[in-house]
């Protein structure tokens, strides 16, 4: 079994991707996590998540952006996205990284960047999820998130945390007094102890907190997992407090327990697929493997059979 810490290695090496996709085999697993490399790829896709109930949010996979015009066709491409989400009526928001905008440049680059892409959603009653990447850019992500939120509306943009992250808790108490729109996830980076619980039993602990914190706000949240203790266990809070399933969303990755995805619509739940698409997408795909590397042989068993 290949380790994580191995995996999290290889997704940092983006110059191996050209080894992999030579072989037929890699680039049909690469299918399983990421809907293709063109728009055209990722709108087809949600048609078909639309169909069975579920909403999506639109990503473009590409991070660390070395300059500032591949950070400026980084809004456009966006911008592209929410044109396109106009013109076909797919039902989809769009998610971005801030190191895509320039956040490895200059914080400000970063955040005028991202503040074009927020308006031009607002414009079209849309709305924008910024990511939350390594521990290393949590509170610059933190900062400029709070500059966009004191100039839009807690429907024009949200933010993402990670439960692996010790500090996350105290985090959603203070994102909820703006107010915010969160996603609570468990995260899939490589992180140091004492920033990050390298225990699973304490990060899903934290996730549960950190979700009936959320549940309880009265604000619409993601709750973003494919965990099914974590899941049963906010279906369980929500039907204690009276929470409606109308007041939250599950979103899971595009891919990953489709049968779930499609069970939770059929129950009544809100559902969200992310969808990532884009020529950069190794880096993402091989920590979609590294938050279980039990994937690779599941997907590659399933791809032996037919």
């Amino acid at each position: 079994m290949i380790s994580r810490s191995t995996l999290i290695w290889l997704s940092r090496h983006e110059g191996l991707k050209d080894f992999a996709t030579k072989f037929r085999l890699f680039k049909r697993l690469t299918t399983r996590f990421v809907a293709g490399e063109t728009i055209d790829e990722a709108v087809s896709f949600i048609r078909e998540i639309n169909s069975e109930g579920s909403t999506a949010s639109f990503d473009h996979l590409n991070e660390s952006v070395s300059s500032e015009a591949e950070a400026s066709k980084e809004v456009s491409e966006y911008k592209n996205i929410l044109t396109r989400i106009d013109q076909t009526g797919i039902r989809s928001n769009v998610s971005i990284k801030l190191t895509q905008f320039g956040l490895g440049l200059d914080p400000e680059i970063a955040y005028k960047n991202a503040r074009e892409v927020v308006l031009e959603a607002k414009k079209r009653n849309n709305f924008v999820r910024v990511d939350m990447e390594d521990s290393k850019v949590t509170q610059v992500t933190l900062e400029v998130f709070k500059r966009l939120r004191a100039e839009f509306e807690m429907d024009d943009v949200g933010l993402v945390l990670q439960s692996y992250l010790r500090r996350t808790y105290t985090d959603a108490q203070d994102l909820l007094k703006l107010p915010a729109r969160i996603r609570i996830c468990k995260g899939a980076y490589n992180e140091p102890p004492d920033v990050a619980f390298p225990d699973k039993k304490d990060v899903d602990e934290n996730y549960v907190k950190v979700m009936q914190l959320l549940l309880s706000s009265g604000i619409y949240h993601g709750i973003a997992t494919h965990d099914p203790k974590m899941i049963n266990a906010a279906i369980d809070f929500a039907s204690r407090e009276g929470i409606g399933k109308d007041k939250f969303e599950f979103q899971m990755l595009y891919g990953i327990r489709r049968d779930l995805q499609r069970q939770l619509t059929r129950d009544g739940y809100n559902m969200r697929v992310y969808v990532p698409y884009g020529k950069h997408w190794y880096p993402y795909f091989m920590r979609r493997i590294a938050e279980r590397p039990a994937n690779i042989w599941f997907v590659l068993k399933n791809l032996l059979k037919g």
